[in-house]
């Protein structure tokens, strides 16, 4: 800072006295605090829109669609009924991941200094409580590619089977080829319960479809370049690959884990638990749902998952089996639901499809009883309703046709309701 007697400010003309203390630069010019404030609230604005434009560059540039973790659980609530501890943990664990991605796209502050690890996840729950819905509800969420591999198709490379890279693969081909794309993706791995060691002990015979999967599992979970066979099949020498980095694709492995529950109660030392039949050694549902909240990955190694995978997958969330109630909104209210498509393609017919309260429970029963949850009820609804959609496109007197219980489990006829009459009959 410098100051001449007979100096002057060059912005405002101003001297010493007028201004107080004038800054000076190399060149020999001078100027005032006053006009350096101006000269501040001239370019702030300018900047901040910079900033903006920047943001929205950015925002641009990033291949997925990054929301909050109660956007996410919000979406997640349209589609998926109950399980809201696991889409908590799916939500944050989802965010994290994509999160780390994109500061580390756009170099944020500390992004270099700070090296966050993959969330990959692991899912426990029986078949048909929503574990692929959740994962394929959370792509669409964040609009990237998503592929759902079956691990009980996989070997160790050099016996047959499929190699891991076609887990790669498959995601490429659901991005449309685009390598930039798949990059971003999820791959879910159903089934990774059935590639459990047959136990904790090391066996002298080879297991090519057990802990070698797992094994090579590894390094395309934790993130790698990868070499993946273009037309899919076993690498040949003279092949030309796909490279593709894994290391900011997100892997949903889930299972059943059938038998988990009995690990994590040894542990425990618990016999029985809950509402258990303790004269017959039956398990009820609230018993199996309070063990398995206490699971712990020690519990998955003694179930045949190898500590290194174990690793690689840091979030674990159960889900839990649905109940009637559930099942019975399910059909009703969630969007998409079977019933709901049933419905529209009749109305396009100029006929009103209903259900009844009985006949719903009745569906949610029989799904139960199968044990498929979820999964089942479009199974019993398409079997329920082959013959009814046979021959209702061909008929014009029918305005509304009423799906009762007995329809449902012993194949009676529905009741209709006949355009003209307006009157209900047995048909």
């Amino acid at each position: 800072m410098a100051s001449k007697k007979n100096a002057n400010c060059s912005f405002c003309s101003r001297d010493k006295e007028q201004t107080g203390e004038l800054i000076s630069s190399p060149t020999g010019s001078y100027i005032c605090r006053d006009c350096v404030e101006i000269c501040s609230e001239i370019l702030a604005p300018q900047q901040s829109m910079a900033d903006v434009a920047d943001q929205q560059s950015e925002a641009e540039a990033v291949p997925f669609n990054l929301l909050a973790p109660k956007e996410i659980k919000n979406v997640l609530d349209d589609y998926v009924i109950g399980q809201d501890y696991a889409k908590r943990t799916l939500s944050v664990a989802v965010y994290n991941h994509y999160k780390r991605v994109q500061n580390n796209l756009f170099n944020a502050p500390g992004s270099d200094d700070l090296e966050m690890e993959k969330s990959n996840v692991l899912l426990l729950g029986p078949s048909g409580c929503g574990k692929t819905l959740l994962a394929k509800t959370l792509a669409k969420v964040l609009d990237v590619p998503f592929t759902i591999f079956d691990a009980t198709t996989v070997t160790e490379a050099g016996y047959v089977g499929e190699d891991v890279e076609n887990i790669i693969l498959r995601l490429i081909q659901a991005a449309d080829g685009d390598i930039e794309k798949a990059q971003y993706g999820i791959i879910y791995v159903d089934e990774i319960d059935k590639k459990a060691k047959k136990g904790e002990n090391m066996s002298i015979t080879r297991d090519v479809s057990g802990e070698g999967v797992q094994q090579s599992l590894l390094k395309i979970i934790e993130g790698t370049h990868c070499n993946v066979p273009p037309k899919g099949g076993r690498k040949h020498p003279n092949q030309d690959y796909i490279q593709i980095d894994t290391r900011n694709i997100l892997f949903v492995c889930a299972g059943a884990f059938v038998g988990l529950e009995d690990v994590i109660r040894g542990r425990l030392g618990r016999r029985v638990i809950g509402f258990s039949d303790q004269s017959k050694g039956v398990k009820s549902d609230a018993d199996i749902e309070e063990i398995m909240r206490e699971v712990e990955p020690g519990d998955l190694v003694k179930y045949g998952l190898i500590p290194e995978l174990i690793g690689r997958l840091p979030v674990i969330s159960t889900l839990n089996p649905l109940k009637e109630e559930d099942l019975v909104h399910i059909l009703t209210n969630v969007k998409n639901s079977i019933i709901k498509q049933y419905q529209y393609i009749l109305m396009s017919d100029g006929i009103k499809l209903s259900f009844s309260d009985e006949a719903l429970k009745e569906m949610a029963r029989m799904a139960i009883d199968k044990g498929t949850g979820a999964r089942g009820l479009r199974s019993i609804l398409e079997k329920s309703m082959l013959e009814l959609m046979f021959e209702l496109p061909s008929r014009s007197d029918v305005e509304e046709v009423i799906i009762s219980k007995d329809f449902v489990s012993k194949g009676s006829e529905p009741e209709y309701i006949l355009k003209k009459s307006k009157k209900k009959k047995s048909s």
